[in-house]
C-alpha cells in the first residue's frame, strides 16, 4: 500500500510517502509545500492545493492520511491549520483516495509506543522505522512521514478504517 502522509500547516505543510506491506515500509519521497507569509491566505491555501496535487499526481498513492487538529491556545493559528486541512482532504477526495484521519496521541502511539513522545522522540523513531541516515528536515516532512507510517501500523487493523470518501 502506498500512503500519503500530511502534515497540514499554512505556512508549511509536510508530506511523506511511504510504501507499505503491513510489515516493513519504505520512504519513497517527502518534502514541503511552503507559501510566504506576505501572500494572502487565499493565495497560501491555492499554493497548498497546488503543491499536494501535484505530489499526488506524480507519487499516485493508494490512501491520504491527515493529522487532526489538536487544541491549541492561539486561536487564529488553528483556524489556519483548519484552513489547510480542509485543503489536503479536499486533495484527497478529488483524487479518490480513501483518506484517513489520526490525532497526534494516536500518531505517538503508533510510532514510537508512548501518546505522550516529544517530538524529537517521533522523529528519531521515523529515521529508524524507515531506515534513514538522517532524520527528514524539514520537521513538518518528519512529521508527514509519522502520520504515513501511523497507518501503515495501525490502519488495516483499525475500528476507524473508512470506505473511499469518508472521514473518520
Amino acid at each position: 500500500m502506498r500512503i500519503i502522509g500530511v502534515d497540514p500547516g499554512i505556512a508549511t505543510t509536510g508530506y511523506g510517502f511511504v510504501e507499505s506491506d503491513g510489515n516493513r515500509s519504505i520512504m519513497l519521497a517527502f518534502g514541503c509545500v511552503i507559501t510566504a507569509p506576505d501572500l494572502a491566505t487565499p493565495a497560501r491555501l491555492e499554493l497548498v492545493y497546488r503543491g499536494l496535487t501535484e505530489v499526488v499526481e506524480k507519487f499516485r498513492p493508494d490512501v491520504m492520511v491527515v493529522e487532526k487538529l489538536f487544541f491549541a491556545k492561539n486561536c487564529k493559528s488553528v483556524m489556519q491549520v483548519g484552513e489547510a486541512r480542509g485543503v489536503a482532504l479536499l486533495v484527497g477526495q478529488l483524487a479518490m483516495l480513501s483518506v484517513f484521519e489520526y490525532t497526534p496521541l494516536q500518531i505517538k502511539q503508533a510510532v514510537v509506543g508512548y501518546g505522550r513522545a516529544e517530538k524529537s522522540q517521533v522523529q528519531q523513531m521515523v529515521k529508524v522505522l524507515l531506515g534513514l541516515p538522517t532524520i527528514p528536515r524539514p520537521d513538518d516532512a518528519a512529521d508527514a512521514l509519522a502520520v504515513a507510517l501511523c497507518h501503515a501500523h495501525t490502519g488495516s487493523n483499525s475500528a476507524a478504517i473508512s470506505r473511499r470518501g469518508n472521514y473518520v
